[in-house]
Formats: C-alpha cells, structure tokens, sequence
C-alpha cells in the first residue's frame, strides 16, 4: 500500500484543514487536499489526503472507511497513481 488516499462523498463544504483534521487522529498527514471545481470554486466532493507512512495510511483507511463525517458517509480508497506516473514507471521497467 502507498501513502496516499482518495476520499470520496465529502461533504461540498468540506475544505483543505478540515480533511487534514479528519485524518490526524491516524498519523502524520503530509498534505490534504479536497479538489475544488476551478470555473465554480466549489469543491467536488472528493480530495486526495497523503499520509506519513503507509501504515498510517492503512489505519486511517480501515477506521474512516463508511464512516460519517461532516454529515456524509465517506468512502477512503487507496489512491491511484497519476496517469503521467503510471507512464514514466512503465518507461522505467
């Protein structure tokens, strides 16, 4: 497992130090960021939290997984690579 996750159903008020709040009851979070639509300026409703190490990553994972936060039951997945990622390891091997 990597360090970084996906949350999903976030609530649309949710902002950037909120998640991060959410998520430093497990470990050290490196960055959280909820993904906010550029020509509304509203969020999206998911953000991308990257944790310290990816035991940390697991336990957050499994304890926030289908829990209620904010209002909405949130889904944590472990994040894909970027596209431009996945390309360059591929290059790599």
């Amino acid at each position: 497992m990597n360090n970084k996750l996906y949350v999903s159903n976030l609530s649309f008020s949710m902002r950037d130090a909120e998640l991060q709040e959410v998520f430093v009851n497990f470990g050290s979070v490196l960055s959280a960021k909820v993904v906010i639509d550029r020509f509304s300026g509203r969020s999206k409703g998911f953000g991308f939290v990257e944790m310290q190490t990816p035991e940390e990553a697991q336990k957050a994972l499994i304890a926030l997984n289908g829990t209620e936060v904010a209002g909405r039951v949130v889904r944590v997945m472990e994040a894909n690579p970027k596209p431009e990622q996945q390309s360059a390891e591929m290059r790599a091997h």
